[in-house]
């Protein structure tokens, strides 16, 4: 029997008509959520649905950013604009669930678990978009089906069993702009019968970039109106005494230069001291380094894709499955912030005997010289991360059928292989042992080339090149680059193989129907390594220093799951029946656990229909969570103790917190300039340390409940309404604490765990902070989902139809220790209240068309600052983070596209997404330096940044 997934009439959230699977009613099949393989097409589960013509329609290419347009998806983890991140899944597209991220969904392709990294997450942009029949979203808890992960719902892909003849598609889409240039192009063909059938699919999409500087609103890091505010490190050298503790002191100064912060001036004679002026933090001895970054990285991938099935004796089918996918992508941001102690191990300074310097011995004279303490950002060589990664998929599973008495039963064996892996070059570090070397003793020669070394004691050209650090980009030289300069180097791979057995059939039957009954087992290897080259373990690159992780862990598991049919046809039951599941886990990394879901079914009448479930989940801890190496991080943070925008400034008992751990009165933090930061915060001048793997994790364990209502009037053919309630509550949270969330959770909540974790100066300056992996906490949310779809009857103005899916947010809370309050998010960034699709669909003849209008409610953002009620519109008020914040209003969107289908079996589809061109707004709960995703700037790269036009072509053959 052929293993497909149809939907319900209850549950057509998407199905432009159910014509088609009603046809196919008398085939026993099986929907997600369930192994259970049955002729009703009704389920309790709450399914979405979307269509190969939907994904078409939305002008979207990957599957990814069609998943994550939906009403209930959240944030992606790794946006495309973190072009600061430095996690090896940047580049790739991964879904969210209700917000609870992006590990805690299950995605299955063709009902089986695909590829995951070594820290958890499955790239979406690996499954070819072309080969999809439909896409199914499970939002319900499913752990008791299908393991880990399986908590704010499951994303089965469907993938086209089989083709006759050929299918080529080319794509093109662009912002008006002109760029974020988008290309797509596949080809899939196909052939067979009942009996043997081959599919072979070939795709490659690529994504362009955008850069921050091409917008005045992404331009700086806090918009043109406040242009010259949060600029970092200028790339002109900038000079200071060497304390006796090998820190900063005495004289501050900066080479006088032409040119502002941009960098792009020329830089007066750096060995004269007299052409260098007091550092002030001026605006031109800054640098705006947004003007090198991505705001959206790019990245291509090429995919193969192979599907085959054979018709054995005895009723039995081989499938099999190949996939590999190719995807590089990089991103860019400004040369690196260098300074003496970026790695505080080990310290460069410029040496008295080096012949640029201005303070020297060869120009104060012999026995006056001094070493220098220097800062200077190379803007020379943008730093930029290139990231090509491999995915390959193979699974093999024969099935069959066979009768026990009168009732059908099916089995199936199993074996699926995926792998991902992957290296990583970067460029723009230093390598500090060669920086050491170039601002070390050197001397002219006589043929008046400035040489390492000394006249006594010279070092060869070719072994050594001095680098005129302190003259700015105007005096670098490409072999100086070149001496200086290293290539970051790290590799990555995961492995899971799997090995699994199922069965399903019916029981015995009752008067309401059959019991049917499911269960199987399996058995699941998962390995993997994130290794980074020596040289950057060694600490003697500027490049952040790592540790490599290895990891492996085993898991055997067994569930059964049953369906009871309890009335059928009779008053107030048109049909009543209840489904329950169980499932045993053995994991080696941590032990074992069971999850148990319950869930009915109730029509009481014949147009209603009622659902609900309890479901108990678990995520069981990655190989990152368990092994990780750890690394160092840069992170971005506001400090709450900061006297002038950080919460301590408003609140007294915060303050008499931050007092209490030594932080003197008045604090400002500092940022990597040592200038005091704007209000929305700033980049650490001291490397954190992040990632480190935690063995004592335990798996997360969830809760979800929903209770739904499916109204389809047989009075109004076509109608269908639904409304699900949902109820998500996870403990024992696995999750790493960012430098923000650490310091609030210490000073403004109290929680004494975490304070452990900061360490300060006498100045009162974080210098360390320890953001790691644990099970602290909860997390809670609550919501409701509405659709509504209509196929409207025929007329002679064309086919008419609406679809319409909408979330509600009643509540998004987490509370992060078992003693501490709840803390409430949502209605705050990117936690919208309310998220809306409505679509309206047309066809006549060969004419279609559809437009969607998507809306998103107001939300609490960050104030600029809490003191000008110019920049916030409720400046007393609580919000999650402190005191203060600004509401932005609702937004809406529009997005059109239309269709024609050509005499020759083609079709021409052209539109525009965000088609009435609604402008981008400043956000500073964007900017990462609050935690938001964009690195480049306070603008969400979640949102439209332009209006975006596209054309495809599909030609069947």
């Amino acid at each position: 029997m052929q293993q497909r997934t149809k939907i319900a009439l209850a549950v057509a959230l998407a199905l432009p008509s159910l014509t088609a699977i009603a046809q196919e009613a008398l085939q026993r099949v099986e929907v997600t959520g369930s192994r259970i393989r049955q002729v009703d097409l009704e389920t309790a589960q709450p399914v979405q649905v979307m269509s190969q013509e939907q994904i078409q329609k939305s002008g979207l290419v990957t599957v990814g950013d069609i998943i994550n347009s939906m009403s209930s998806a959240g944030v992606p983890a790794f946006s495309k604009g973190t072009a600061l991140g430095a996690g090896r899944e940047q580049g790739g597209q991964f879904l969210d669930m209700r917000n609870l991220g992006s590990q805690r969904l299950l995605v299955l392709v063709d009902g089986k678990r695909w590829s995951q990294s070594v820290n958890g997450y499955t790239d979406m942009s690996t499954i070819p978009s072309a080969l999809i029949e439909r896409v199914e979203i499970l939002k319900d808890g499913a752990s008791s089906i299908y393991g880990s992960d399986a908590i704010s719902g499951v994303v089965n892909i469907i993938l086209k069993k089989s083709m006759q003849g050929g299918q080529a598609s080319i794509y093109h889409g662009q912002n008006e702009k002109n760029d974020g240039k988008t290309k797509d192009y596949s080809l899939a063909y196909g052939a067979g019968d009942d009996k043997a059938s081959l599919l072979f699919g070939l795709t490659y999409t690529e994504q362009g970039p955008v850069w921050a500087k091409t917008r005045d609103i992404t331009a700086t890091t806090n918009g043109p109106d406040r242009a010259n505010i949060g600029l970092g490190t200028g790339p002109w050298g900038r000079i200071r005494q060497v304390s006796a503790t090998g820190g900063p002191t005495g004289f501050d100064r900066v080479l006088n230069h032409t040119g502002g912060p941009l960098g792009d001036g020329v830089g007066a004679d750096s060995r004269n001291p007299n052409n260098y002026h007091t550092f002030a933090n001026g605006v031109d001895d800054l640098f705006n380094s947004t003007s090198q970054m991505h705001f959206l990285t790019p990245s291509k991938l090429t995919s193969i894709f192979v599907k085959g099935e054979v018709a054995l004796p005895w009723n039995m089918n081989f499938k099999t499955t190949a996939m590999y996918a190719d995807r590089k992508s990089n991103r860019t941001v400004a040369g690196y912030p260098l300074s003496s102690t970026s790695q505080a191990a080990y310290p460069v300074y410029v040496d008295k005997d080096s012949y640029y310097n201005p303070y020297g011995n060869s120009v104060a004279g012999a026995g006056n010289g001094q070493d220098l303490f220097f800062y200077r950002r190379t803007i020379d060589v943008p730093r930029v991360t290139d990231n090509n990664n491999r995915t390959l998929h193979i699974d093999a599973t024969l099935e069959g059928e066979f009768n026990l008495g009168t009732n059908p039963w099916n089995w199936s064996v199993g074996y699926n292989h995926s792998k991902v892996d992957g290296a990583v070059r970067g460029f723009g570090d230093l390598n500090l042992l060669n920086l050491k070397k170039a601002l070390g003793p050197s001397f002219m020669n006589a043929s008046g080339v400035v040489q390492c070394g000394t006249p006594a004691a010279p070092i060869g050209l070719a072994a050594c090149v001095p680098f005129n650090i302190l003259g700015g980009p105007s005096a670098s030289t490409q072999e100086a680059l070149d001496y200086v300069m290293s290539t970051a180097q790290a590799s990555y791979g995961s492995t899971v193989n799997s090995a699994t057995a199922d069965i399903t059939g019916e029981l015995f039957q009752l008067p309401a129907g059959a019991v049917g009954i499911a269960g199987g087992i399996e058995h699941r290897e998962v390995r993997g390594q994130d290794v980074p080259g020596q040289f950057e373990q060694s600490g003697y690159s500027s490049s952040l220093a790592g540790n490599a992780t290895y990891g492996r862990y085993t898991v055997r598991e067994a569930y059964l799951e049953a369906n009871v049919p309890l009335l059928k046809g009779v008053p107030f039951a048109e049909l009543l029946s209840l489904n329950a599941a169980t499932r045993y886990s053995d994991y080696s990394n941590f032990g074992s656990t069971t999850n148990s879901k319950f869930s009915f079914m109730w029509k009481p009448i014949r147009d209603v229909l009622t659902r609900g479930t309890y479901a108990e989940g678990f995520r069981s801890p990655t190989l990152g969570d368990t092994f990780g190496g750890g690394s160092q991080t840069f992170a971005s943070y506001l400090d709450v103790c900061d006297s002038l925008h950080g919460e301590a400034a408003r609140n007294p008992t915060v303050a008499a917190r931050c007092a209490a751990a030594g932080v003197p009165a008045g604090f400002r933090q500092k940022n990597q300039t040592g200038a005091d930061v704007g209000a929305t915060g700033a980049q650490t001048p001291f490397p954190f340390t992040t990632g480190a793997g935690n063995s004592f994790l335990q798996p997360e364990s969830a809760k979800t409940r929903t209770l739904g209502l499916v109204i389809s009037p047989s009075s109004v053919p076509g109608f269908s309404v639904s409304v699900d309630w949902f109820n998500i509550r996870i403990e024992n949270l696995i999750t790493g604490v960012s430098a923000t969330n650490t310091l609030e959770e210490c000073y403004v909540n109290n929680v004494s765990n975490f304070c452990s974790l900061i360490r300060r100066d006498a100045t009162g300056q974080v210098v360390d902070l320890q953001i790691g992996n644990t099970n602290r906490g909860k997390v809670e949310t609550e919501g409701v989902d509405v659709a509504i779809n209509y196929r409207l009857p025929r007329t002679r103005f064309g086919q008419f139809s609406i679809r319409s899916e909408s979330t509600y947010t009643d509540s998004y809370k987490q509370q992060s220790t078992l003693d501490s309050e709840w803390v409430e998010y949502a209605g705050e960034y990117d936690i919208f209240r309310v998220k809306s699709n409505t679509s309206l669909d047309w066809s006549l003849g060969n004419w279609s068309a559809t437009f969607t209008a998507r809306f998103y409610s107001s939300q609490k953002n960050r104030c600029y600052s809490a003191t000008q009620v110019i920049y916030c519109s409720d400046p007393t008020a609580a919000a999650s983070w402190g005191t203060g914040y600004n509401r932005h209003g609702e937004m809406w969107y529009g997005d059109l596209s239309v269709g024609y289908a050509l005499p020759w079996n083609a079709k021409l589809l052209f539109g525009a997404n965000n088609v009435f061109d609604k402008k981008p707004e400043i956000n500073y709960s964007a900017g990462s330096a609050t935690g938001g995703n964009s690195s480049s700037s306070s603008v969400s790269p979640e949102l439209p940044i332009d209006r975006f036009f596209y054309v495809r072509y599909n030609q069947a053959f």
